[in-house]
């Protein structure tokens, strides 16, 4: 049986674009909701080389004003992105001469400027991790293991997923440095501070006397001695913010906007940031300007006689 046209897509994504898995599902997901509301709203199963901008129109009307489990413009400008690029995959195939999302209108993209935690709480959340606890004691490689997680995204700026992927091998201690691959399988060397460096370089110890090692093993293990998942990440942030009075909502991806403001508001360049972050474009990485900004103007009011 031939694999419909959106399967077909998702597969070029996967083969030929070398689209990361969170692009692929995401894409699949817009899709698949798509076709849902085709055959609930029209009453038929979607035929893609029948779909006119006037459905596409009508699905833009209905994600933007639906009552119940309102979308955010940035949710929505995601299932439009994915609906485009699969009319783009259709024309450059040969299965449609036109594109129909071609004069698509979309909604403004909402600004939103990141969270993210001063110096003094980074510092009280990795301080958290050195506090004794009963629990942990009995097994000093958890312990270990929790200060060298939240040392290595803060010190590293690393994505959630990037950290739990990353593997022995990855690790130069010597060189204080770590190979992590980001979306799209672009591959980066993030840098390392000395805090980072002892923390993992224990972690590691630590880990090899329970028989966890190897090159080719995950640095990051959990209590049952499986690869930690980014679901386990926030877990066990959670449990360190509470223990440092932090809010328990924060998420590990701010620690990644911690390291991008602390690094502009004392003096980084934008595109040394970029580079770090392992942002494609510089417009990703601009949105920390916004946050650098704000405290500087801050700094000017305090500090200017005339501000």
């Amino acid at each position: 049986m031939p694999e419909d046209l959106a399967t077909q897509f998702i597969n070029h994504l996967h083969a030929e674009k070398n689209a990361s898995r969170y692009t692929q599902r995401n894409y699949r997901s817009a899709l698949s909701e798509f076709e849902a509301w085709h055959r609930e709203h029209l009453g038929k199963p979607v035929d893609w080389t029948r779909t006119s901008l006037d459905d596409l129109r009508a699905y833009v009307l209905f994600l933007t004003g639906r009552k119940k489990n309102v979308l955010n413009k940035n949710s929505v400008l995601v299932r439009l992105s994915a609906i485009r690029s699969f009319f783009r995959y259709l024309v450059r195939s040969g299965v449609l001469t036109e594109n129909p999302a071609r004069l698509l209108n979309s909604p403004k993209r909402a600004r939103r400027l990141p969270q993210y935690l001063s110096s003094s709480e980074v510092e009280r959340l990795l301080a958290s991790t050195r506090k004794d606890d009963p629990k942990q004691d009995r097994e000093p490689w958890l312990k270990a293991r929790d200060r060298a997680l939240f040392e290595t995204l803060y010190s590293g700026g690393l994505r959630v997923q990037e950290l739990c992927s990353l593997r022995e091998k990855d690790v130069n201690l010597a060189e204080g440095m770590a190979r992590v691959l980001g979306k799209g399988d672009r591959e980066r060397w993030c840098p390392l501070g000395r805090p980072a460096v002892d923390a993992l370089r224990d972690c590691l110890e630590l880990r090899g006397e329970v028989g966890l090692g190897g090159p080719e093993t995950a640095v990051f293990w959990n209590k049952n001695k499986t690869p930690l998942t980014t679901r386990s990440v926030q877990r066990i942030l959670k449990k360190y913010l509470a223990a440092a009075g932090l809010d328990v909502r924060l998420t590990p991806h701010k620690l990644r906007h911690s390291f991008a403001t602390h690094l502009l508001n004392n003096g980084a360049d934008l595109r040394s940031v970029q580079e770090l972050l392992g942002h494609k474009q510089l417009t990703s990485t601009q949105v920390y300007t916004h946050v650098s900004v704000g405290e500087m103007k801050k700094v000017y009011r305090k500090s200017h006689p005339r501000a």
